[in-house]
């Protein structure tokens, strides 16, 4: 059989890459997220093969990789590979039956976006694998074990909020995820006469190589001075005032990230009042406000995602700009009146390319639902 015809195979498996409103590395601190899935998805295209091998392709390149599913172990260093091999693997420890089959991909993520292309790959080939073996499918699973493949796989201490949202998404809505607890509520995402607008600053990046894990450990410092002094079980307990009157304990750097998290918490509680009221003018007003803080306090965010926000911050259109993923590199997402999209646009990317030499990408994109199962 042809492994690039797509109607040789038995099903069309797919999972959602993710933008995030606002709500800035604080997943991994215990706080509430508010990410919405995107039409931009990782396609598994899938049929089981009667081997012990799962054979992998990918639409854009010419690799060809088999993987021996007793010995899934065996793929870290492997490109392209060590995703798809990481998730088999976390699905096969979880006590769950893989069955030889060939698996093609088609990832319309942009990868190093911050979109979180990595989620998509990762939750997409976990629910696949468990469609030819015909396992049930529990998004909320499949999430976490997606998160253990990043985490222990592939080496990004990353929270949960990237897989959850890919698995778990609706369409026109963003979800308020407490990712300390993972109850989840979906937030409708009318925004009234406005859009919101993605653009990529195409500046690589990778989470492995950057500072992200450092910054988790700085978080994690700043936990653990003050559960000295506070019944805390995580920074997001903390309001700001209560952080106001116990930072003395921290210092320098450490102090810095911790007030971002427990600030950026308040906004996103802020941002969900102000979604549901249809606040524009607040929500814009606390999307700007979190890249400020991840600029100066995170210092996640670098010159070129500071110079696509405040290319899109001085737009007359925009109401808020802010980075959005890890950071360094990736995109920001900005809330733009529907009248001057189109302005906003070409002024953003041509200020942008003046001010540092990269041509940016808009994403025409929505909000749309996480997992999704098909029979060819």
């Amino acid at each position: 059989m042809d492994f690039y015809d797509f109607k040789s195979y038995d099903y069309k498996v797919s999972a959602a890459g993710r933008v995030n409103i606002i709500g800035e590395h604080v997943d991994y601190c215990g706080g509430k997220v508010l990410p919405a899935a995107l039409t931009l998805r990782n396609t598994v295209y899938v049929r089981a093969n009667g081997t012990d091998k799962i054979n992998l392709a990918w639409t854009d390149l010419p690799d060809r990789v088999s993987l021996d599913i007793n010995k899934l172990d065996a793929y870290r260093d492997v490109k392209y590979a060590n995703y798809p091999a990481g998730s088999a693997l976390m699905w096969q420890h979880a006590g769950k039956k893989i069955v030889g089959c060939d698996m093609l991909f088609e990832c319309t993520v942009p990868f190093g976006s911050g979109l979180s292309s990595s989620a998509a790959i990762e939750v997409s080939t976990i629910a696949a694998l468990a469609t030819a073996a015909g396992e049930a499918i529990d998004p909320v699973e499949i999430a976490l074990l997606a998160q253990k493949a990043e985490r222990e796989y592939t080496g990004v201490n990353c929270g949960i909020m990237d897989q959850y949202a890919s698995a778990c998404g609706k369409k026109h809505h963003a979800v308020l995820l407490d990712c300390k607890t993972l109850e989840r509520e979906y937030v409708p995402m009318e925004l009234g006469d406005c859009a919101l607008v993605i653009i990529n600053c195409n500046k690589p990046h990778n989470l492995v190589e950057s500072k992200y894990n450092e910054r988790r450990a700085e978080t994690e410092k700043a936990l653990e001075i003050l559960k000295k002094k506070l019944d805390i079980s995580c920074l997001a307990d903390l309001t700001p005032l209560e952080f106001a009157c116990a930072c003395g304990s921290l210092e320098g750097k450490v102090k810095d990230r911790a007030r971002h998290v427990v600030e950026e918490c308040d906004r996103v509680r802020l941002a969900v009042n102000a979604m549901k009221e249809g606040n524009m003018i607040e929500l814009g007003s606390l999307l700007t406000s979190s890249h400020a803080s991840l600029r100066d306090l995170y210092e996640v965010t670098g010159k070129e995602l500071d110079a696509l926000a405040a290319a899109a911050q001085a737009h007359p259109a925009c109401l808020g700009s802010r980075m959005t993923g890890a950071g360094f590199g990736g995109c920001t997402v900005s809330l733009v009146k529907k009248s001057g999209v189109e302005s906003f646009k070409q002024q953003v990317a041509e200020e942008y390319y003046k001010a540092t030499g990269y041509r940016a990408a808009v994403y025409d994109t929505d909000a749309d639902d996480g997992i999704r199962v098909e029979k060819i």
